[in-house]
């Protein structure tokens, strides 16, 4: 197999030159073309440029790749010799990841191959499940309570609730950028409240890439878990998303919390992929 490696610093090229090909396969790559999406539109501004790149044999693309500083890799699925490809790549252009985020067996072979160059070692620091819906399971409880828009009054708690979650679920994820990420929310009015006389549960929209939408950041304070808040919040805005015109609603779960697999399971998430998270360190 005859490989390259075209790279890009530019969102909007990347996506000219890989768009359609990501979103044959729009579900498992919806944060690639979110992310990118969002960086070629000026809604998310980096501090560091950007990295994509596609790893093509012949005229077709085998895998892509992206990493937005200080955040790992990410990676689509791909055949063995393009993520090798993809990973000597990164290497040669970055040198340094603190991790790599992507399917079971491509997350591997990338690590594989990394760890050659790079050297250090990889541990598994979260396994996840990508979930897809496109229609609401109609049997769900009634929970007391409304889903709103957190209004930017509440911007402290916003951010106090985000720091929590990002603590609690992704405690190897860096956390310098929440603030920024909560206002960016506030002004595009991507964040919720399930409010039952106060605040009680947060979720947000993370986005959409074609007919796809995804939530994340569903947060219940401890003192206020296993009331179904936190299941009548993505409902309510899953019922939103699919009614602004998406085919699908996405979200990721930890394998590790049953809880919450559980509650996505309920509101009727099916399993799409399973995705591995590596963090790299030097010994």
């Amino acid at each position: 197999m005859s490989l390259r490696v075209d790279r890009y610093t530019d969102a909007s090229a990347f996506l000219k030159a890989a768009g359609s090909w990501l979103a044959s396969a729009e579900v498992e790559n919806n944060v690639m073309l979110t992310i990118a999406s969002s960086i070629a539109d000026g809604t998310r501004t980096l501090k560091e440029p950007a990295h994509f790149a596609a790893v093509l044999d012949g005229e077709h693309i085998d895998c892509c790749g992206s990493q937005t500083p200080p955040h790992g890799m990410l990676i689509t699925d791909g055949t063995a010799d393009g993520t090798a490809a993809l990973a000597a790549d990164a290497y040669a252009a970055l040198g340094r990841l603190p991790g790599v985020t992507g399917p079971r067996a491509a997350a591997a072979g990338f690590v594989k191959a990394w760890l050659a160059l790079a050297g250090g070692r990889a541990d598994v620091s979260m396994r996840q499940r990508l979930h897809k819906l496109d229609r609401i399971n109609p049997d769900l409880p009634t929970v007391s309570g409304r889903l709103r828009l957190v209004d930017p009054g509440e911007r402290d708690l916003a951010v106090e609730w985000v720091l929590a979650f990002a603590r609690e679920a992704l405690p190897d994820a860096p956390t310098g950028d929440i603030a920024e990420g909560v206002d960016r929310h506030l002004s595009r009015g991507t964040l919720y409240f399930w409010d039952d006389g106060a605040p009680v549960t947060m979720c947000a929209d993370a986005g959409s890439s074609g007919s796809i939408a995804r939530i994340n950041t569903v947060y219940t304070p401890p003192a206020l878990r296993k009331r179904g808040h936190a299941t009548a919040a993505v409902a309510a805005l899953t019922r939103h998303l699919l009614g602004g015109g998406r085919r699908y609603c996405c979200l990721y779960t930890d394998l590790a919390n049953p809880t919450s697999n559980s509650v996505y399971r309920r509101i009727g998430y099916r399993p799409v992929c399973d995705i591995d998270q590596y963090k790299f360190s030097e010994r």
